[in-house]
């Protein structure tokens, strides 16, 4: 079923489990989450960024994600990740997703605070959280590279932030990254306590396909209550066609979709969301009300 999004990562902060989200671009990656999610009884989040639209045409993608959703046995979230605009994270809703990022996080502090705060402003009255992210997670590339001139999250500004911008979830930088890591990450885990104790809103970590389950687990337990998960996705699949000898693409789909499942799988437990789905509340997020337009503001990177 849909779920949402802040009930969720209160009870992870509660319980001291996380929230998979799984960012997912076609058929097999998205059967292949929502196949581990029923086995394991788990909630999950299943998610789409700008990143993929080469790969996969968002509007026609999202029906599949949110029939898949509504249809599923456990809790269901619909996520856009890393909106890098209020336009975008808009078409998002306009087309189901009921939990959303705006990542405002390169801009100066004063201007992502007035950006999350337009968004939250907007989107709290139509029932749909909003994830923000203060510091800025490393982007592709290099990793001793990203860490030179990485932006750690200020656990000094957080608790502001969070008072000014109303964000109900917050991403924080400590030493993580997307993609895959050209060397073994270093997780701040002093700059995750101290931003845990300067708020109490759900943080979020994300890259971490390539930290080491001991960090990411250890993370867990200073407070991480969401884990993005893509790189590792990928990597199951290709490792799934290479080892494939059949000549029938159907059984290559297959193949695929079944690693893709069990990858899930190993990531659900090891965040310790494995049976945590019986509790399913009503979703709050209210599709009724009407689309207002919008003015047209462009993006912001």
């Amino acid at each position: 079923m849909l779920a949402d999004l802040t009930w969720w990562l209160r009870d992870a902060q509660k319980n001291g489990y996380a929230v998979p989200l799984f960012n997912t671009w076609n058929a097999e990656m998205l059967m292949g989450v929502m196949d581990a999610a029923e086995e394991a009884n788990a909630p999950v989040i299943v998610s789409f960024g700008t990143g993929f639209v080469e790969n996969c045409v968002f509007e026609d993608f999202a029906t599949t994600m949110e029939s898949m959703a509504k249809n599923s046995n456990v809790p269901t979230i619909l996520m856009w990740d890393h909106g890098r605009s209020f336009d975008i994270v808009h078409n998002a809703y306009e087309h189901g997703m009921n939990a959303i990022m705006r990542d405002a996080s390169k801009l100066p502090f004063e201007e992502n605070i007035a950006e999350t705060k337009r968004v939250v402003d907007y989107f709290h009255p139509r029932g749909v959280p909003v994830e923000a992210e203060l510091g800025h997670v490393g982007d592709y590339g290099n990793y001793e590279e990203q860490m030179a001139t990485y932006d750690y999250t200020d656990p000094s500004q957080a608790a502001e932030f969070i008072e000014r911008t109303g964000a109900d979830v917050l991403a924080i930088a400590i030493g993580n990254q997307h993609g895959p890591y050209s060397s073994t990450p270093r997780i701040s885990f002093d700059v995750l306590e101290a931003v845990r104790n300067a708020v109490d809103v759900p943080l979020v970590l994300h890259g971490a396909s390539g930290i080491p389950d001991e960090d990411v687990k250890k993370a867990v337990g200073l407070g991480i209550s969401k884990v993005n998960i893509h790189a590792e996705l990928g990597f199951a699949a290709m490792d799934a066609i290479r080892a494939d000898t059949s000549t029938n693409f159907v059984n290559t789909q297959l193949r695929v979709r079944a690693a893709l499942k069990e990858k899930a799988l190993e990531k659900i437990e090891m965040l310790g969301a494995t049976g945590r789905g019986a509790a399913m509340p009503k979703v709050e997020t209210d599709f009724s009300k009407p689309i207002e337009p919008i003015e047209d503001t462009g993006s912001c990177t």
